[in-house]
Protein backbone atom coordinates (compact mmCIF):
# COMPACT_ATOMS: atom_id res chain seq x y z
CA UNK A 1 0.00 0.00 0.00
CA UNK A 2 1.25 3.47 -1.20
CA UNK A 3 -0.01 5.66 1.73
CA UNK A 4 0.00 9.51 -0.12
CA UNK A 5 -2.81 12.07 0.15
CA UNK A 6 -2.01 13.31 -3.26
CA UNK A 7 -5.27 13.22 -4.11
CA UNK A 8 -7.16 15.13 -1.49
CA UNK A 9 -4.56 17.79 -2.43
CA UNK A 10 -6.62 20.91 -3.17
CA UNK A 11 -9.98 19.54 -1.72
CA UNK A 12 -11.95 20.62 0.97
CA UNK A 13 -11.87 19.35 4.08
CA UNK A 14 -14.15 20.06 7.65
CA UNK A 15 -12.60 20.06 10.98
CA UNK A 16 -14.90 20.67 13.94
CA UNK A 17 -13.66 21.89 17.26
CA UNK A 18 -10.32 22.88 15.61
CA UNK A 19 -9.29 25.43 17.71
CA UNK A 20 -7.20 23.23 20.23
CA UNK A 21 -6.00 20.18 20.73
CA UNK A 22 -6.74 17.01 18.20
CA UNK A 23 -8.25 19.08 15.99
CA UNK A 24 -5.79 22.27 15.81
CA UNK A 25 -3.35 19.51 15.36
CA UNK A 26 -5.48 17.68 12.26
CA UNK A 27 -6.23 20.89 10.46
CA UNK A 28 -2.11 21.83 10.76
CA UNK A 29 -1.67 18.40 9.20
CA UNK A 30 -3.81 19.02 6.23
CA UNK A 31 -2.93 22.25 5.41
CA UNK A 32 0.77 21.19 5.25
CA UNK A 33 -0.41 18.29 2.98
CA UNK A 34 -2.13 21.07 0.67
CA UNK A 35 -5.61 20.44 1.28
CA UNK A 36 -8.25 23.68 2.07
CA UNK A 37 -9.26 23.11 5.57
CA UNK A 38 -12.66 24.77 7.30
CA UNK A 39 -11.84 24.58 10.70
CA UNK A 40 -15.52 24.87 12.72
CA UNK A 41 -15.24 26.26 16.23
CA UNK A 42 -16.81 29.08 18.69
CA UNK A 43 -13.60 30.57 19.76
CA UNK A 44 -12.94 31.41 15.36
CA UNK A 45 -10.09 33.50 16.20
CA UNK A 46 -8.14 31.40 17.45
CA UNK A 47 -8.48 29.42 14.32
CA UNK A 48 -7.98 32.79 12.74
CA UNK A 49 -4.42 33.28 14.39
CA UNK A 50 -3.41 29.31 12.98
CA UNK A 51 -4.14 30.56 9.71
CA UNK A 52 -1.93 33.45 9.84
CA UNK A 53 0.68 30.66 11.23
CA UNK A 54 0.13 28.54 8.37
CA UNK A 55 0.46 30.77 5.72
CA UNK A 56 2.35 30.00 2.51
CA UNK A 57 2.01 26.32 3.24
CA UNK A 58 0.79 24.27 0.16
CA UNK A 59 -2.89 24.50 1.05
CA UNK A 60 -4.73 27.11 3.56
CA UNK A 61 -6.98 27.50 6.47
CA UNK A 62 -10.11 29.17 7.11
CA UNK A 63 -11.87 29.79 10.11
CA UNK A 64 -15.77 29.39 10.28
CA UNK A 65 -17.46 30.30 13.70
CA UNK A 66 -19.75 27.53 14.92
CA UNK A 67 -21.15 26.48 17.78
CA UNK A 68 -21.31 22.74 17.21
CA UNK A 69 -24.76 22.17 19.58
CA UNK A 70 -26.68 24.61 17.24
CA UNK A 71 -28.24 23.21 14.17
CA UNK A 72 -28.68 25.97 12.41
CA UNK A 73 -24.66 27.48 13.18
CA UNK A 74 -23.75 23.49 11.72
CA UNK A 75 -26.26 23.83 8.34
CA UNK A 76 -25.15 27.41 7.94
CA UNK A 77 -21.41 26.76 8.00
CA UNK A 78 -21.21 23.87 5.42
CA UNK A 79 -23.53 26.47 3.02
CA UNK A 80 -21.00 29.10 3.47
CA UNK A 81 -18.13 26.39 2.92
CA UNK A 82 -19.65 25.36 -0.14
CA UNK A 83 -20.13 28.44 -1.95
CA UNK A 84 -16.93 29.77 -0.79
CA UNK A 85 -14.70 27.01 -0.36
CA UNK A 86 -16.10 24.42 -2.72
CA UNK A 87 -17.40 21.03 -2.35
CA UNK A 88 -17.04 19.15 0.76
CA UNK A 89 -14.58 15.76 0.54
CA UNK A 90 -13.76 15.38 3.75
CA UNK A 91 -15.65 15.22 7.07
CA UNK A 92 -13.52 15.05 10.44
CA UNK A 93 -15.76 15.14 13.70
CA UNK A 94 -13.45 15.95 16.27
CA UNK A 95 -15.43 18.33 18.75
CA UNK A 96 -15.92 16.76 21.82
CA UNK A 97 -16.42 17.74 25.65
CA UNK A 98 -16.06 15.86 28.63
CA UNK A 99 -17.69 17.72 31.88
CA UNK A 100 -16.59 16.26 34.94
CA UNK A 101 -18.89 15.44 37.57
CA UNK A 102 -20.58 12.15 38.52
CA UNK A 103 -23.48 10.33 37.97
CA UNK A 104 -24.56 9.71 41.24
CA UNK A 105 -24.99 13.66 42.18
CA UNK A 106 -24.07 15.25 38.99
CA UNK A 107 -25.12 18.36 37.34
CA UNK A 108 -27.62 17.11 33.99
CA UNK A 109 -26.75 20.40 32.56
CA UNK A 110 -23.25 19.00 31.93
CA UNK A 111 -24.75 15.64 30.81
CA UNK A 112 -27.16 16.95 28.27
CA UNK A 113 -23.92 19.52 26.99
CA UNK A 114 -22.35 16.48 26.57
CA UNK A 115 -24.44 14.64 24.73
CA UNK A 116 -25.28 17.88 22.05
CA UNK A 117 -21.62 18.11 21.18
CA UNK A 118 -20.25 14.51 20.93
CA UNK A 119 -23.55 12.93 19.24
CA UNK A 120 -26.24 15.19 18.45
CA UNK A 121 -23.63 17.81 16.49
CA UNK A 122 -21.99 14.83 15.27
CA UNK A 123 -25.14 13.46 13.70
CA UNK A 124 -25.91 16.93 12.26
CA UNK A 125 -22.58 17.87 10.58
CA UNK A 126 -22.21 14.44 9.42
CA UNK A 127 -25.43 14.41 7.78
CA UNK A 128 -24.52 18.25 6.01
CA UNK A 129 -21.66 16.16 4.95
CA UNK A 130 -23.04 13.44 3.50
CA UNK A 131 -26.14 16.17 1.45
CA UNK A 132 -22.91 17.52 -0.56
CA UNK A 133 -21.11 14.94 -1.02
CA UNK A 134 -23.73 12.64 -2.16
CA UNK A 135 -25.28 15.45 -4.47
CA UNK A 136 -21.77 16.02 -6.14
CA UNK A 137 -20.92 12.30 -6.57
CA UNK A 138 -17.61 12.95 -4.07
CA UNK A 139 -16.12 9.56 -3.15
CA UNK A 140 -15.44 11.65 0.22
CA UNK A 141 -14.23 10.24 3.65
CA UNK A 142 -15.96 10.92 7.34
CA UNK A 143 -13.73 10.17 10.14
CA UNK A 144 -15.37 10.43 13.87
CA UNK A 145 -12.87 11.16 16.61
CA UNK A 146 -13.84 8.37 18.95
CA UNK A 147 -12.35 7.25 22.02
CA UNK A 148 -11.29 4.20 23.41
CA UNK A 149 -14.51 4.71 26.14
CA UNK A 150 -16.19 3.87 23.41
CA UNK A 151 -15.64 0.46 23.03
CA UNK A 152 -15.58 -0.19 26.84
CA UNK A 153 -16.48 1.49 30.31
CA UNK A 154 -13.27 2.76 31.63
CA UNK A 155 -12.72 3.36 35.95
CA UNK A 156 -11.57 7.03 35.49
CA UNK A 157 -12.73 9.63 37.85
CA UNK A 158 -15.48 12.17 37.52
CA UNK A 159 -16.20 10.45 33.56
CA UNK A 160 -20.32 9.78 33.70
CA UNK A 161 -21.91 10.69 30.71
CA UNK A 162 -18.82 10.72 28.04
CA UNK A 163 -18.04 7.60 27.84
CA UNK A 164 -21.82 6.92 27.22
CA UNK A 165 -21.91 9.33 24.29
CA UNK A 166 -18.62 7.94 23.28
CA UNK A 167 -20.32 4.28 22.85
CA UNK A 168 -22.87 6.33 20.63
CA UNK A 169 -20.16 7.45 18.42
CA UNK A 170 -19.63 3.53 17.62
CA UNK A 171 -22.80 2.49 16.96
CA UNK A 172 -23.39 5.47 14.89
CA UNK A 173 -20.12 4.89 12.55
CA UNK A 174 -21.54 1.61 12.05
CA UNK A 175 -24.83 2.43 11.77
CA UNK A 176 -23.69 4.59 9.11
CA UNK A 177 -22.21 2.41 7.12
CA UNK A 178 -24.68 0.03 7.05
CA UNK A 179 -26.50 3.04 5.39
CA UNK A 180 -24.38 3.69 3.07
CA UNK A 181 -23.92 0.38 1.51
CA UNK A 182 -27.64 0.08 1.27
CA UNK A 183 -27.41 3.12 -1.40
CA UNK A 184 -23.95 1.78 -3.20
CA UNK A 185 -22.28 4.84 -1.53
CA UNK A 186 -18.34 5.02 -2.02
CA UNK A 187 -18.40 7.96 1.01
CA UNK A 188 -15.81 5.94 3.29
CA UNK A 189 -16.73 6.31 7.05
CA UNK A 190 -13.72 5.24 9.87
CA UNK A 191 -14.31 5.96 13.86
CA UNK A 192 -10.62 6.67 15.07
CA UNK A 193 -10.35 5.73 18.72
CA UNK A 194 -7.50 7.77 20.98
CA UNK A 195 -6.64 6.66 24.17
CA UNK A 196 -5.23 9.41 26.50
CA UNK A 197 -4.58 12.52 24.98
CA UNK A 198 -2.96 15.85 26.13
CA UNK A 199 -5.71 18.38 25.78
CA UNK A 200 -7.82 20.52 27.85
CA UNK A 201 -10.07 18.06 28.51
CA UNK A 202 -6.87 16.59 30.81
CA UNK A 203 -3.38 17.74 31.29
CA UNK A 204 -4.04 20.99 29.71
CA UNK A 205 -7.25 21.71 31.95
CA UNK A 206 -6.55 23.96 35.04
CA UNK A 207 -10.21 22.86 36.26
CA UNK A 208 -9.49 19.15 37.07
CA UNK A 209 -10.31 17.54 40.44
CA UNK A 210 -7.38 16.59 42.63
CA UNK A 211 -8.59 12.77 42.03
CA UNK A 212 -8.16 13.15 38.02
CA UNK A 213 -5.48 15.42 38.24
CA UNK A 214 -3.40 12.78 39.96
CA UNK A 215 -4.44 10.05 37.62
CA UNK A 216 -3.82 12.08 34.36
CA UNK A 217 -0.35 12.57 35.70
CA UNK A 218 0.42 9.14 35.97
CA UNK A 219 -0.71 7.80 32.96
CA UNK A 220 1.44 7.24 29.40
CA UNK A 221 0.10 9.98 26.82
CA UNK A 222 -0.37 10.63 23.47
CA UNK A 223 0.30 13.77 21.78
CA UNK A 224 -2.31 15.56 19.75
CA UNK A 225 0.01 15.40 16.20
CA UNK A 226 0.11 11.64 17.03
CA UNK A 227 -3.71 11.23 16.24
CA UNK A 228 -3.35 13.85 13.13
CA UNK A 229 -0.98 11.52 11.51
CA UNK A 230 -3.67 8.83 12.21
CA UNK A 231 -6.12 10.57 10.39
CA UNK A 232 -3.18 10.86 7.52
CA UNK A 233 -3.15 7.51 7.67
CA UNK A 234 -6.45 6.43 7.45
CA UNK A 235 -7.19 9.42 4.64
CA UNK A 236 -4.24 7.84 2.59
CA UNK A 237 -5.77 4.01 2.02
CA UNK A 238 -6.52 3.21 -1.46
CA UNK A 239 -10.55 3.95 -3.03
CA UNK A 240 -11.43 0.78 -2.44
CA UNK A 241 -10.07 0.23 1.10
CA UNK A 242 -11.40 1.24 4.19
CA UNK A 243 -10.62 1.33 7.83
CA UNK A 244 -13.46 0.64 10.03
CA UNK A 245 -11.92 1.51 13.38
CA UNK A 246 -8.29 2.36 13.81
CA UNK A 247 -7.35 2.63 17.98
CA UNK A 248 -4.33 4.20 19.00
CA UNK A 249 -2.85 4.70 22.60
CA UNK A 250 0.25 5.35 24.12
CA UNK A 251 2.50 2.34 24.91
CA UNK A 252 1.65 1.04 28.56
CA UNK A 253 -1.69 2.48 28.65
CA UNK A 254 -3.52 0.42 31.05
CA UNK A 255 -7.18 1.24 30.05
Amino acid sequence: MVLSLDRWVGKVAVVTGASSGIGEAIAEFLVDKGLIVAGLARRSERVEEKAKQLSGKAGKLHAVKTDITKEEDTVKAFQWIEKNLGHVHILINNAGISKENFLRDGDSASWKQTFDVNVMGLCIATREAIKIMSANNIKGHIIHINSVAGHKVVDFPGINVYTASKHAVTALAETLRHELNAVDSKIKITSLSPGLVTSEMTTLNTNLGEERKKVVGTLPILKPEDIAEAVGYVLSTSENVQINELTITPVGEKF
